[in-house]
């Protein structure tokens, strides 16, 4: 997180990228590009079962300004304006999507040595309101997360969460749905050197009583190739290869299979992105 507690979303990250980035079953590819006045052009196709999706971004930084603008298949453009500390540790993002006239955001985040907080307003007559906060330092971190609608007068969203940091241990426990949730996470590094750690997830499911774990780890082979392996308790079992196979463009290689119906084929999933 680097100094102080960060933001909400920084509450058990650790953990969710070691488990969870990275992993997939359908196929994309993205190709970057610059301008000569420093525009970043990408690229991006996807292909999930029958459908291939398609998208274009382009992002432009210009002293603390960055623009960001994408167009999808749907032909929607998605806008966002970020800027970068107009006052100490201060962070203003701006966002919208054409056409829907509902999707204007103002955000606001700060970051301090002993807290984050960060609060965002739709841009609309009775917009959403959502407010999230982290106290603490790099040790221990307490968190909520709320929004409130103000067209029907009800929190849509409150959640909580606890995180506890040593230099090669996180632990985090967070209260998500309404209180209905209840997920603890852990990340361990086990070697700097190579990138090895381990994590788990363990959640539990008040209304529905339902338990669901998942571990997994992760082992830098080289300083160019990392691979990562997960299981949870259905029994579904996942691998990932990748490899820098030149300065940031990435080869991503992955698989899962059902431990309980080994009968079914394997899903296999492929990723490539190239930067010049």
């Amino acid at each position: 997180m680097g100094e102080g507690p960060g933001l909400y979303p920084d509450i058990g990250k650790k953990a969710r990228d070691l488990l969870y980035r990275d992993y997939q079953s359908d196929h994309k590819f993205s190709l970057t590009t610059y301008t000569a006045n420093g525009v970043a052009i990408t690229s991006s196709g996807a292909k999930k079962g029958d459908l291939f999706l398609v998208d274009v971004s382009t992002k432009l930084v210009n002293k603390n300004i960055t623009t960001d603008v994408k167009v999808d298949t749907n032909s929607k453009l998605l806008t966002t304006i970020t800027i970068d500390e107009p006052a100490p540790g201060l962070k203003t993002i701006f966002s919208f999507v054409v056409p829907d006239q509902r999707s204007g955001k103002v955000e606001l985040q700060y970051l301090h040595e002993y807290a984050g907080i960060s609060i965002s307003i739709g841009l609309t007559a009775s917009p959403l309101v959502n407010f999230s906060g982290v106290a603490g330092n790099n040790t221990v971190a307490l968190g909520t997360d709320v929004c409130f609608d103000t067209a029907s007068g009800n929190f849509t969203k409150y959640n909580a969460a606890l995180s506890f940091s040593t230099s090669d241990l996180i632990a985090s426990l967070i209260l998500n749905d309404k209180t209905d949730t209840l997920t603890a996470s852990y990340y361990h590094t086990v070697s700097p050197l190579t990138n090895t750690a381990v994590g788990a997830e363990l959640s539990h499911g008040f209304s529905s009583n339902e338990n669901s774990l998942t571990i997994g780890t992760q082992h830098s082979l080289d300083p160019l190739t990392t691979v990562k392996a997960r299981v949870n308790n259905a029994g579904i079992a996942s691998a990932l290869l990748q490899h820098e196979w030149r300065p940031k463009s990435v080869l991503t290689i992955s698989g899962e299979v059902d431990t309980r119906a080994i009968e079914k084929s394997a899903k296999v999933g492929l990723a490539l992105a190239l930067k010049p």
